[in-house]
């Protein structure tokens, strides 16, 4: 593309950076070339084609514009703390100005009695109005094709703005570059594209997100490259999928035989839910199609994915092949391992463990194992992508809440064989249609959306710490029921900061409430060693103590049908997707089981939205909707870690529609075209190499 050779310029050669700019532009903005600048969009604007008069403000205002004069310049305060304070007036009425920093330069450069535009953050105290650190112009030197009309706001950190890169120097450069009689903005989308979705060219769209005439057409220039981000994202996302289904052949597994079949008769400890059935069937149709399967099951807390994917191995051990499940704690993979091996109980399987704090004089039987294909199931952590791990011949590898492995983790795992492995992913946190389909879309997806058979749903209830009596009393009744009760603290050690109930504290706490030898308590902590945190829960288990007090290491992993209390400490700490597999720690008996979130009055709004939101429902994927508006996608589940979400412009949270429009076009064109060869997809074929080049795309699945 001809417009690509000025764009990929260094950012070092406009008029207005020079070097030391430019390294900072690098380090603050990752702004390294003129295109990154014309990528770097405001985060919002506002409109300065109005010039209001002190007589007309009012305190629902936000940002405002006025011309006046400044005078009776006085300093408040000592130190540190001291601000300088002067008086605006435009014959109308007065307002104050006041600046915490740069006090000696205003009182040097500002005249007094001279006439100032000044713009800023209007705010109200006393029916007094002021405004802190206002931008100011002469006006006589304003711009007006910069500042009198709609003005971009960008972000810009506190080092950068005292460097002197600011909002405003950002426009200016802005400005430069698009005003450049050498830069060509080429467009990136068909024709037939732009006329079915009625959207700006690309040239108009850069131009109105800088600099727009008017709200309508911003609205239109952000449609416009919101449309554009999201579809190529889909387009590369599906462009891979369907080449891997094309490309990749895949071990042949079509066999159900002895193992599955004897599994099902005699160890199924219960009868298979609808969903549970069905996903069994995608993933029997995926292994003996010849392809290599890449898919991803959802499924709620105790849905019962550790079944389904334990009879997708022995699928594959009937068929000659050998299978592997990776965990991301030691935790959850002894708790896995614990439970395949007495599902597996009188099967002729072998099933090891090998996590890091297995010895290395224990660990060469188990590399021995693999390789001379003893070892059926191979059950672990990180340590499984080690070299020295080897197997005859890998059928499946199972990974377990995947989105806490990096892309090149999970890779090495997929290389254990020659022939790629089939890959299935599993994932107790449920993830919103939106997100799902930007980090996960190349994956075909199974939902496991049933409980099995007698689970009542967790009754969950906020309650603030005077209530703290009457919950003692609630847990002292359920465990003279038989039953056993989850206390969840969110520290280990108390904090000078943090005064959330801490750990050790609590512990004691409980210890005095609940003694010896009317009662047994446990405390697990990740500060641990990994033979104390199993001992104390095996202990917990075997209901040798009634309660465990503990932090969010019981998160995952713990699977203790008789505990039918869960008390959460300080659950304001807590995010949503924390809370909601907390709770999945209890309601796997027959029992009712019960949730209670324990907070003191002072709670944000947020997590009184977050608190409410667990009261109300048990629902993953409604839970997982709000804590992806509360948290925005890039903070939920580690998903930045891929790249894929590193979205300049659209929100997967607000643009939806935009997002699955995107999503469906791209999906039409590669089902007519899927080697983009047609003349009116060449474009689409020329502009997918640059945009992966430049966002730095990982592969996701």
């Amino acid at each position: 593309m001809q417009g690509s050779t000025f764009l990929n310029t260094k950012i070092e050669f406009l008029k207005g950076v020079g070097i030391a700019k430019a390294e900072l532009l690098h380090q603050e903005f990752n702004i390294y070339t003129f295109n990154d600048l014309l990528y770097y969009f405001p985060y919002r604007h506002i409109d300065r084609s109005k010039m209001y008069q002190v007589s007309q403000l009012d305190d629902t205002m936000q940002f405002i514009q006025l011309k006046g004069t400044i005078n009776n310049f006085k300093t408040i305060g000592q130190g540190a703390g001291a601000r300088l304070v002067a008086n605006f007036n435009d014959g109308t009425g007065s307002i104050e100005l006041i600046w915490f920093q740069g006090q000696k330069w205003i009182k040097e450069s500002i005249l007094a009695g001279k006439q100032y535009v000044i713009f800023g953050k209007l705010t109200e105290f006393n029916r007094i109005f002021s405004m802190v650190h206002p931008s100011l112009e002469d006006p006589l030197q304003v711009d007006e094709k910069l500042y009198m009309k709609m003005m971009p706001l960008y972000n810009a950190s506190e080092k950068a703005k005292k460097r002197g890169i600011d909002t405003k120097y950002l426009m200016k450069l802005l400005n430069t570059l698009l005003t450049d009689s050498r830069l060509i903005i080429e467009e990136n989308l068909p024709d037939f594209i732009i006329k079915k979705y009625k959207v700006l060219s690309r040239k108009e769209a850069m131009l109105q997100i800088h600099f727009p005439q008017n709200f309508q057409i911003l609205s239109e220039a952000e449609k416009r490259l919101k449309f554009e981000e999201l579809f190529y994202n889909q387009l590369r996302i599906l462009r891979y999928k369907l080449k891997r289904h094309t490309n990749y052949n895949g071990i042949k597994i079509s066999k159900i035989g002895d193992l599955f079949n004897g599994f099902y008769k005699n160890n199924l400890p219960f009868e298979l839910t609808g969903a549970q059935k069905r996903v069994l069937k995608e993933i029997r149709a995926d292994m003996g199609s010849g392809k290599q399967m890449n898919r991803l099951i959802q499924g709620d807390v105790g849905s019962g994915k550790t079944v389904v994917a334990l009879m997708s191995m022995l699928m594959a051990i009937d068929n000659g092949f050998q299978a592997t499940l990776m965990a991301p704690t030691e935790i959850l993979a002894n708790q896995h391992y614990v439970t395949i091996k007495s599902l597996l109980a009188n099967l002729p399987i072998k099933v090891e463990l090998l996590t890091g704090s297995i010895t290395k004089k224990n660990r060469r039987p188990i590399h021995e194992g693999l390789l001379n294909g003893e070892i059926h199931i191979l059950i672990g952590t990180h340590a499984l992508i080690e070299d020295a791990v080897e197997f005859k011949q890998l059928g499946i590898a199972i990974i377990d809440e995947q989105h806490r492995f990096g892309v090149e983790q999970r890779a090495k795992l997929w290389k254990k064989n020659e022939q790629p492995p089939h890959i299935l992913v599993m994932t107790a946190t449920p993830i919103p249609r939106t997100l799902a389909m930007t980090l996960y879309g190349d994956l075909d997806t199974s939902m496991i959306d049933e409980l099995p058979a007698g689970r009542k749903p967790i009754k969950t209830i906020h309650k603030y710490d005077n209530n703290r009596l009457a919950v003692y009393g609630f847990i002292r009744n359920e465990i003279n029921k038989g039953r056993q009760v989850y206390i969840v603290y969110p520290l280990i050690e108390e904090s000078e900061k943090l005064d959330f109930k801490n750990l050790t504290e609590g512990y004691e706490s409980i210890c005095r409430e609940f003694p010896l030898p009317q009662f047994a308590v446990s405390m697990v902590h990740g500060r641990m060693k990994a033979a104390e945190k199993d001992f104390e829960m095996q202990r917990f288990v075997k209901g040798e103590t009634n309660i465990m007090v503990a932090t969010t290491v019981i998160e995952v992993g713990v699977n203790v049908p008789n505990a039918s209390v869960m008390i959460i400490e300080s659950a304001q700490k807590f995010g949503l997707s924390q809370l909601h597999q907390l709770r999945g720690r209890v309601g796997r008996g027959a029992d009712q089981s019960y949730c209670l979130l324990m907070t003191d009055y002072k709670i944000s709004a947020e997590g009184k939205l977050r608190m409410k939101t667990m009261v109300e429902t048990n629902d993953g994927f409604k839970i997982s909707e709000v804590d992806l508006q509360l948290r925005g996608p890039g903070d939920m589940e580690g998903t930045m870690q891929s790249g894929v979400l590193d979205l300049r412009i659209a929100s997967i949270i607000f643009d939806k529609e935009i997002l699955e429009a995107a999503r469906k076009e791209a999906q039409s064109i590669l089902n007519n075209d899927n080697d983009l060869k047609k003349p009116e997809h060449l474009i689409l074929n020329q502009y997918l190499m640059l945009y992966r080049k430049t966002n730095k795309w990982g592969a996701i699945s």
